[in-house]
């Protein structure tokens, strides 16, 4: 029957609303004056009985005015208490009136106060009840899955009151940091300390815990993650509250706890100054614009009132991507869209002097290591002569500022990606050195969380589908950023340069891979599978390095670095090669290259790049990846 009820359309229901109150009102009125009377009725009344059923005359249009037959039941809250207070409040004081105007005078005048109680009681009373109801028949439907609360402050009462409007979670419990509210109830909701977090999943048989701390620092969290961990009960986090208020997301749409929260890292608000110095009012070129480094570069740049943005990318579905959503966001900015290779002089030519392009971000290249290790001449004509050639590019159009982003693994690398960055920075120093028109800048930093290249979507693809999750070597790590950090820190990093800088970005502390991959699992709700948890639910496998794979990245070749006016950027004094040097070895790489003759390019390579340690490796190693660079250079 209930169920029917549910069913009907909203006018039905406020036309349900007003019959119901439309009994209940002469019934409250009957009930006080039999109560005052002493249980008896005094005949006397007989030919008054029209007052007991004339208050919904008057009483409806004053309920219809205060809004109550618009607030939904299911979603009713305590506030209905005082709009029923006024209601009644304004019923007695006419019913007080139609009484004296009247001249009933049997009518006992005590009784017109206890109807306010009545009045209060059964309209009110069966507003709470319709809502218990309503939610149980909800519960019954679906089974809602038992949360609890971690946060009890403004946001943790808030998403509390979303969840038990809505048909998913059932919050069971609050946990809260703060002594001042254990004990308290919020809606029968108690706050707990996280002591006894053990005991309330037990008890409550709650399977998700639900991060309510907007304004709680990011160190602090990863804290409060840690704590947890040993839980191994799924974890989520509210929305932050600009996505919240800008309506871009509902409070029930929680979301995944974000590698960041894991690492603690807290955030440097940008400098304006720095973010705006290359790129307001200025036309703006990003290579690789579609790619997860340019595409965040390019968010960051449209907010800074660029004259105009270049995208420039040679994928097309990246490329339409990234267009789609700047027209999207930020429609007012000018933005052109063109497909190319920075390896292809003309091309680049033609697109910086036909939009007078002032600034190049130069994202553009192959980042993958296994990948590039297995096509080095591909990796080394895209990344070292792609550089040099967009940088070429930019000298005969008079660009102003050529920015290179560069990564950790440049320094003493073991791979042939890491050597064509190196390349790539010489070839740009070279250039500065000789006193080029334009300001070339090199940022180096290291793994950004969510790139096409970084373990974590890895690990989630992975940990989704039941494992294993595969890491080369238990002792490896990695520096880690995020990437509107790092986009930013670039930008920043671009305005201070004088030329010919190469500067690296304060990564804060490496991350062993086997921790980060093992606190994924268990925040996801699952058990490491290993020798001590041999019914656990996601092995870890080591898989061994992978050719060319460093233990540790490092950020700086020599020890050669000073500070900058930035807490997190560094600049560092390294060695370059003279141009006729450098200009001699292009030339031979570049002819191994064209003429696909891998051996000859890779001995090149570890010659024109001093660092370069292959030998890193065994010589074993070094034998097999030659083969293999032969018969694809023979295929």
């Amino acid at each position: 029957m209930f169920e029917k009820l549910l069913s009907f359309s909203r006018h039905n229901k406020m036309a349900l609303l007003m019959l119901i109150d439309t009994l209940l009102l002469p019934l409250a009125l009957w009930s006080a004056v039999v109560l005052r009377l002493g249980g008896s009725w005094d005949p006397k009344l007989n030919p008054y009985l029209w007052i007991f059923v004339v208050p919904p005359i008057w009483v409806i249009p004053i309920f219809i005015k205060l809004g109550l037959y618009r607030a939904v039941v299911k979603y009713l809250d305590d506030k209905i208490v005082y709009t029923v207070f006024y209601g009644v409040t304004l019923a007695v004081l006419v019913l007080t009136a139609v009484i004296v105007m009247s001249r009933i005078g049997p009518f006992p005048r005590s009784s017109i106060i206890i109807f306010w109680v009545f009045a209060m009681a059964y309209i009110g009373g069966s507003r709470f009840l319709l809502r218990g109801l309503v939610r149980r028949i909800d519960a019954v439907d679906s089974p809602r899955e038992h949360v609890i609360i971690y946060g009890a402050g403004r946001a943790g009462v808030q998403l509390m009151l979303a969840l038990q409007a809505g048909r998913e979670y059932r919050p069971m419990a609050f946990v809260d940091d703060n002594p001042g509210l254990w004990r308290h109830t919020f809606r029968g909701i108690a706050v707990h300390a996280p002591a006894e977090l053990p005991a309330l999943l037990r008890d409550t048989a709650a399977r998700l815990i639900l991060l309510a701390l907007p304004s709680v620092s990011r160190s602090r969290q990863r804290e409060i993650l840690e704590g947890l961990e040993s839980l191994r009960v799924p974890i989520k986090r509210l929305p932050g509250m600009s996505d919240l208020v800008s309506g871009e997301v509902r409070v029930e749409e929680l979301k995944e706890v974000d590698i960041e929260d894991l690492l603690g890292r807290e955030p440097v608000p940008p400098r304006q100054e720095l973010m705006s110095a290359n790129i307001e009012g200025r036309v703006v070129m990003v290579t690789g614009a579609g790619g997860s480094i340019g595409s965040e570069l390019v968010r960051q740049i449209v907010r800074c009132a660029p004259r105009r943005v270049v995208l420039f990318e040679i994928s097309e579905f990246a490329l339409y991507a990234i267009d789609r959503e700047l027209a999207e966001r930020v429609p007012a900015v000018e933005r052109v869209a063109l497909l190319g290779s920075v390896t292809d002089f003309d091309r680049l030519c033609q697109v910086m002097r036909s939009f007078e392009v002032d600034t190049v971000y130069h994202a553009a290249a192959y980042k993958h290591v296994p990948m590039v290790e297995h096509n080095p001449v591909a990796g080394i004509l895209n990344n070292a002569f792609g550089t040099d050639t967009a940088a070429r590019a930019a000298e005969e159009c008079a660009v102003s500022t050529f920015v290179l982003i560069s990564t950790d693994k440049a320094v003493r690398p073991t791979n042939v990606m890491g050597a064509t960055k190196r390349l790539a920075e010489l070839t740009l120093q070279m250039r500065h050195a000789r006193s080029s028109g334009t300001r070339f800048v090199m940022v180096r930093f290291g793994n950004v969380l969510g790139s096409s290249g970084s373990v974590v979507p890895l690990f989630k693809h992975q940990i989704k589908h039941g494992g294993p999750v595969t890491v080369t070597h238990a002792d490896i790590t990695r520096y880690f950023m995020t990437i509107p950090e790092a986009a930013q820190l670039v930008i920043q990093a671009g305005a201070m340069g004088e030329g010919g800088d190469v500067f690296v970005l304060d990564m804060g502390q490496p991350v062993r891979i086997a921790d980060l991959a093992r606190r994924m699992i268990h925040l996801s709700g699952l058990e490491v599978k290993d020798e001590a948890h041999a019914h656990g639910d996601i092995e870890i496998r080591y898989s061994g390095l992978r050719p060319g794979e460093k233990l540790y990245e490092e950020l700086l070749i020599g020890d050669n670095v000073s500070s900058t006016d930035h807490p997190r950027i560094m600049r560092a004094q390294e060695y370059h090669l003279g141009a006729e040097e450098l200009k001699s070895l292009m030339d031979r790489l570049r002819a191994a290259c064209d003429a696909l003759d891998a051996r000859e390019a890779f001995a090149l390579m570890q010659e024109v790049v001093h660092e370069f340690n292959a030998g890193s490796q065994t010589e074993d190693w070094v034998a097999r990846q030659l083969a293999c660079h032969e018969a694809q250079a023979d295929g």
